[in-house]
Parts: structure tokens; C-alpha cells; sequence
């Protein structure tokens, strides 16, 4: 696997210097949310894949390594943040606490495992001084979801709505639960799980406004392209 950076020269000012890269959105103004995840690598390299991503319009991209020594997602991390840096996309790492603080990342993710059942109450544990890292939490269910709320997540993930082979074992929460959220959650929620061109519809007339997709993109013959599909989707 390769871990070339790709640098792609941005807009020139006056003197011949670039611009100030344009600052990540907030969350609240985040629509799509997309993956670098090893498991739809298919031999590309990462920069690149990073790369499709931030041209096809990604609001978020999470480094996903489940299987990756910790040495190569922290360099994989090393060689993705220029890349949405210079973007205006925000990164995401999952699980790795540690190398999302040191590659400044802007958020990192955790399943309900790495929070709760390691012990922990409430994001500000989780906190360092002068740091900007906000935390985002996975929930499969209202109770879940509660609770990561309470816990003063930043944002949170609803879902597997569908099968998904990311994660197979997991049971499905249908579009039920995403009705709930959009009832009952107020701070940025994001539905995930099985969500492509076929089903992004229902899922957005269930009242999600922002959609993390996966396998949909990665396994698509043009990552670029399928991103921008979606996103057009999104918006129309």
C-alpha cells in the first residue's frame, strides 16, 4: 500500500502565494460525511482515495482502519490532513484518540464500546486544554442515543439503517429510528448504514439531513463522480 502525499497546488494570490486554505464547516452545516476505510481500499492509495473524496464534494471524511497497526493509520492520518486540509474538509479519525490529537484532526469517533464500556461519562474526560477536538459517538438506539447526548457528544451517528457489510454483524435500525432522531435529537446527527442512491431518498424523507455513505462510494467505479451523485441528490 502506498502513502504518497498527493499535492495539489491551490489558487495563487498576489506574489505567487497561495491562499489560506477555506475553514471546515461547522458541523450543523455538514451534509456528507464519506470514508477513507481500508476495508474498500482495493490496492488504491489512501491520498488518493482522500483526494476523490474532498473533489466530490465531502463535508467530513473518517479514516477508518479496524485491521491497521496503529504505525500505519498514523500514517495514513499524516498523509490524509494536508489533503482536506488544504480542502476545507474536516477530519475525522476512528478509535485512535492519541493520533487524532497529534495530526490535529478535527474530530475523532468512537463506537459505544470505546466510550461507555471503557468507563467513561462525558466527552470533557476525553478533553485537553486548548484543543478544538470535538467527539462524535456511534448509537443504535434511542436509549444510546440519550445518553451520548447527555455525555455532551458533539454529534452523533444513527444507525446501521440497512444491512451493511462494514458491519454485517450488526442488526439493522431501520428507518424508525431515524424518525425518531429527527424528532428528538438536537444536535448534529448524521444516519448511516447501507445508504446509497437507491435508498438515500426514504432516508431523507425519514428527516435525515446529513448521510455518512461508504461502501456506496468506495466501491463505486468513480469515487468522484459518485460522491457528487449523491451530494446532488442531497440538495435537490
Amino acid at each position: 500500500m502506498s502513502f504518497s502525499n498527493l499535492w495539489v497546488p491551490g489558487p495563487s494570490g498576489s506574489g505567487g502565494q497561495s491562499r489560506k486554505p477555506p475553514s471546515v464547516k461547522p458541523l450543523s452545516d455538514c451534509r456528507l460525511y464519506t470514508f477513507v476505510d481500508t476495508a474498500y481500499f482495493h490496492g488504491r492509495d489512501p491520498a488518493l482515495v482522500a483526494q476523490q473524496l474532498c473533489d466530490g464534494g465531502s463535508d467530513l471524511i473518517q479514516l477508518r482502519a479496524k485491521n491497521a497497526p496503529l504505525d500505519e493509520v498514523r500514517r495514513m492520518a499524516e498523509v490524509i490532513k494536508p489533503i482536506t486540509q488544504r480542502a476545507g474538509v474536516g477530519l475525522v479519525i476512528n478509535d485512535y484518540l492519541d493520533v487524532a490529537r497529534e495530526v490535529d484532526a478535527e474530530i475523532c469517533h468512537l463506537g459505544q464500546e470505546d466510550f461507555f464500556d471503557a468507563g467513561l461519562t462525558d466527552v470533557s474526560q476525553l478533553r485537553i486544554p486548548h484543543s478544538a477536538l470535538r467527539i462524535g459517538l456511534s448509537t443504535h438506539a434511542p436509549a444510546q442515543c440519550e445518553r451520548a447526548v447527555a455525555a455532551g457528544a458533539d454529534y452523533v451517528a444513527i444507525g446501521p439503517v440497512y444491512p451493511t457489510g462494514t458491519k454485517p454483524a450488526a442488526k439493522p435500525v431501520t428507518l424508525e429510528y431515524v424518525r425518531w432522531a429527527a424528532e428528538n435529537v438536537t444536535i448534529p446527527w448524521f444516519a448511516i448504514g447501507g445508504i446509497n442512491l437507491t435508498t438515500l431518498d426514504e432516508v431523507l424523507a425519514a428527516g435525515a439531513r446529513r448521510i455518512c455513505v461508504v461502501s456506496a462510494i468506495l466501491n463505486a467505479p468513480d469515487v468522484t463522480a459518485e460522491c457528487r451523485k449523491i451530494r446532488a441528490r442531497m440538495e435537490a
